[in-house]
Formats: structure tokens, C-alpha cells, sequence
């Protein structure tokens, strides 16, 4: 809240309580960890969702003044972003194919090059009226609820281990007003997928962007990953580094229709090994696409 009143300066830790002031205070706080792109980007982003301004009113904002609590959390942001939080836990969302997506530690922050998978799918179905989809290993519900803000009239399942996770996925799909079909299920388990509960051939499209990360690959790994977000979504033993993967597309022959497709995000290091397994278990026109950083980051596999 804007409260146009100048603060006793006493014990301030900014020259005095203007929206500027703030501004110069997060550059000189945070220059040694972040560029000077990032800290705008944030300073701007943490203004406007704490004072409720628009990105046109930021601009003339500069001389509004703040109140002592307003102050207090800015001065927390810094303090978290310092101990290498993610800045998108301390904003409480993130934006994802355009939704904007509450994230915390109950699930992973939803990345980029997974938008480029769901643009995978949406340009192989534009041309359908209704699919039917299941996403496993949901997260924060971010592949499903951006196939649905596409594909409105699609039956579309989110699937995870985690009831964390599918709660928040819940809360998301709530908010959004994107109606999702929810079940926590482990992938790995001999009985996830029963008949009795998914009838076989029912599936257009089978999605996940499963735990693919080696636990060797943890020394090179970033605090702000390590320390925040759920080590369940994103590690798999050294050993086993496709279980999820072949697991899943076991599954989906039973599951998919005649020519339904399975789409994985995967690890750079395993595509090639991949494709040639899935060709293995009988899947068709089976294609690996890079990101835009140039990495094998999706497949795609067909069923006989």
C-alpha cells in the first residue's frame, strides 16, 4: 500500500522512502549476484506486485512513497534472493505459455524449453476438435493447463506421486478456471495404471517431463535448485538413468490409441539412447528436436 507520507529517516536503511529510493537500494544490495537486467527486471516485478501497479504507472512511480512495511519487504526480497531463493518463490508465480502459474516448494518452477515441448503438441493437433491427453509427473499442472488454455474441450489428466504437487496443481487449475481430471499415482508402481481405472487405447497423447537428472549431476547444480526445489521432480539414480521413461512408454502401448503419440522432455545426454529404445519397445517415426540453447530436449514417438 502507497502511503504519501515521508517516514521518520531514523534506523532507515534507505535514504528515504520513495519508490526510487527502493530501486537504488536492490541495485547496490544485489549487483554482485545478478546482472543489471535481472535486478530491473526484479526490482520492477516485486514493485508492481506489491503495490498493485500496472507497467504504465510504474513508470511515473518513482517519487510515490511507501509505507514502513512496504520498506521491510523489500528489504526481505533482498535479503531472500541473497540466500538464493528463487526469484519466482519469492514472487509466488511465474508465467508459463502464457498462464501465470503459483509456484513454491512443492513442485518445480516451471522452465521455458518446456513451453517449446507443449508447442510440439499443440501444432501436431491444431487440427482436432477433441483429445484426450494425460500429463505425468504434472508439477505445478504447467504442460496440462497450458494444453487446456489450447485444447478447451480435451479430457486431460495430471498425474503425479506428489499430493504437494497435485494439490498445487489443483490450486493453479482452480484459479485459471481450467478444468483438469487429477490422480496421485506413482508411474514406477507395476499397478499404476489398472484397466480397470484407464481404458486401453483411450489416449491420443501420453506427456511428461519426468525426473531425468543423475544424482551425479548434483555438484554442478545451482543452490537455488538444490535447496528449494523438490529433489523427488528432478533426480534419478545414476544406474537407471531412463526408468521413467521406459516405464512410462511401456504403459502408454496399452494406453494409446493406433497412431496416438507419446511426448517426453528429456535429458540432452540420453536422447540418442532413448530413441533407440523406445524403437526397441515397437514405437514409429520416432523424433528427437533440440531446444533453443541447441540440446536434444524432446521426443516424440508414435505407436504401431
Amino acid at each position: 500500500m502507497v502511503i504519501p507520507i515521508a517516514l521518520n529517516k531514523k534506523n532507515m536503511f534507505v535514504e528515504n522512502n520513495t519508490i526510487n529510493a527502493i530501486k537504488t537500494y536492490l541495485k547496490e544490495k544485489l549487483v554482485e549476484k545478478f546482472s543489471a537486467s535481472e535486478i530491473k527486471l526484479m526490482t520492477n516485478e516485486l514493485i508492481k506486485a506489491r503495490l498493485n501497479l500496472s507497467s504504465s504507472d510504474l513508470i511515473s512511480s518513482g517519487a510515490l512513497l511507501l509505507s514502513e512495511s512496504d520498506l521491510l519487504f523489500f528489504r526481505s526480497c533482498a535479503k531472500r534472493l541473497l540466500n538464493d531463493e528463487p526469484f519466482q518463490h519469492i514472487i509466488g508465480s511465474t508465467f508459463f505459455y502464457g498462464l501465470e502459474l503459483q509456484t513454491d516448494r512443492r513442485a518445480l518452477i516451471p522452465r521455458p524449453e518446456t513451453e517449446e515441448l507443449v508447442e510440439w503438441i499443440v501444432k501436431d493437433y491444431e487440427d482436432k476438435s477433441s483429445i484426450r491427453i494425460i500429463d505425468l509427473c504434472t508439477g505445478t499442472g504447467c504442460i496440462a493447463l497450458a494444453l487446456k488454455s489450447v485444447f478447451k474441450t480435451a479430457s486431460i489428466d495430471a498425474i503425479d506421486v506428489s499430493l504437494d504437487a497435485l494439490t498445487l496443481t489443483k490450486e493453479n487449475s482452480n484459479a485459471l478456471g481450467l478444468e483438469l481430471n487429477f490422480r496421485q499415482l506413482d508411474v514406477l508402481s507395476e499397478s499404476a495404471f489398472s484397466p480397470r481405472i484407464f481404458l486401453p487405447e483411450s489416449y491420443d497423447v501420453w506427456v511428461s517431463n519426468p525426473p531425468y537428472i543423475p544424482e551425479s549431476d548434483k555438484e554442478d547444480m545451482a543452490k537455488n535448485v538444490l535447496e528449494y526445489e523438490p529433489e523427488i521432480a528432478l533426480f534419478v539414480e545414476n544406474e537407471e538413468p531412463l526408468k521413467f521413461y521406459l516405464k512410462i512408454a511401456q504403459d502408454a502401448l496399452l494406453f494409446l490409441k493406433s497412431d496416438g503419440a507419446l511426448y517426453f522432455e528429456i535429458h540432452e545426454a540420453y536422447g540418442v539412447q532413448l530413441k533407440t529404445e523406445l524403437d526397441v519397445l515397437g514405437f514409429k517415426d520416432i523424433e528427437l528436436r533440440k531446444d533453443l540453447q541447441g540440446k536434444d530436449r524432446m521426443l516424440k514417438a508414435v505407436k504401431r
